[in-house]
């Protein structure tokens, strides 16, 4: 029978080894009740490789703990959101700050209680992920807590937010995308994606209009599709939108990936409408979709990097709760493709 390794134990906990690691050489990093899981776990499956901490060593490292609170909404809706968080946790881990996950709905009722947790003093930061609700956020503004939001609502002033805020940087992106549209002869264009969603999309309508009025070009808003879309219901929206149009564009500019997956579908499925082909762009640069990926023009964000980015900044928000509130925008690097459906 094989020995038992760090790795087994980790994996019957369903934790890193780096944090069963840690336990086994009295580092900091990790709760005083994890730690006594691992090490039950470990005398459970035979383990006996440890070193157990003196008991001032073990007081020396809880005090130097901190956990910051990932307050999220729908985390696993994409490898979007997960290769940021897996990064998010991997850079946080390095600096001895544990992780803990607070799940959000994805819109505010009356029946919404505040999880209890994140006034406790238990949690010394928090990263806002995916949370697009205005109620919600405003809630969670008032936190009293080192916060930083990546991306908000168009209805939340970045002013009046008690943290940071880091942007991926979109009008520009999108302008530029639009203006390659336009370089290739086409100048019936339309946009899809709900711009009252989040600040992003807005400011990627404002780029793909800035672009249009700066090359002459008139805005036709039967092709364009910006008003509230149901999370939940986007392709049933988008079918329903392109049946009803009587001629379409000779180009789609999408907020996202996703949406210009969702158009991919359905060309595919209605051939028929463009016997010529139709040119579709997107944003994110995502991996995700792969009827688009590597097909279309769209904005590379690197998720990594942006998890890692956002984990240095809760660092240092809670090491400098006196600074001023920093507004960031993070430029992706806009990926230029054939971008024609047939």
């Amino acid at each position: 029978m094989s020995k038992t390794t760090m790795q087994d134990i980790a994996d019957a906990l369903g934790i890193s080894r780096v944090t069963v690691w840690k336990v086994f050489k009295n580092q900091s990093g990790v709760s005083s009740s994890l730690r006594e899981n691992v090490l039950n776990k470990a005398k459970e499956m035979g383990y006996s490789k440890i070193s157990l901490p003196a008991a001032s060593e073990e007081t020396d490292a809880g005090d130097n703990e901190k956990t910051v609170s990932l307050i999220i909404s729908r985390p696993d809706s994409s490898t979007f959101w997960t290769n940021i968080i897996h990064r998010m946790a991997q850079e946080l881990s390095y600096h001895n700050v544990n992780m803990m996950y607070t799940y959000m709905p994805s819109a505010y009722t009356d029946s919404f209680i505040m999880p209890a947790i994140l006034s406790s003093g238990d949690i010394q930061g928090a990263i806002i992920l995916n949370v697009y609700d205005l109620e919600l956020i405003r809630l969670i503004n008032e936190l009293d807590l080192p916060k930083v939001f990546l991306d908000t609502v168009p209805q939340m002033d970045p002013r009046m937010l008690h943290g940071d805020l880091i942007l991926l940087e979109s009008f520009d992106s999108i302008y530029q995308i639009t203006r390659s549209v336009i370089d290739r002869g086409l100048t019936h264009l339309g946009f899809i994606g709900d711009i009252q969603y989040a600040r992003t999309n807005l400011d990627r309508y404002k780029g793909f209009c800035q672009c249009m009025a700066d090359h002459h070009l008139e805005i036709d808003e039967t092709v364009c599709l910006t008003h509230s879309i149901g999370i939940f219901s986007y392709y049933h929206v988008l079918c329903s939108f392109l049946d009803s149009l009587d001629t379409l564009p000779q180009a789609f500019v999408c907020a996202n990936d996703y949406i210009a997956h969702f158009l991919h579908l359905y060309f595919t499925e209605h051939a028929d409408r463009i016997p010529r082909g139709i040119l579709v762009t997107g944003y994110d640069g995502s991996h995700e979709y792969s009827n688009i990926d590597e097909l279309i023009t769209t904005a590379d964000v690197k998720t990594s990097l942006l998890g890692k980015r956002l984990s240095m900044q809760v660092i240092y928000r809670m090491e400098n709760t006196d600074a001023p509130y920093e507004l960031t925008y993070i430029n992706p690097e806009v990926i230029y493709r054939d971008s024609v459906i047939y």
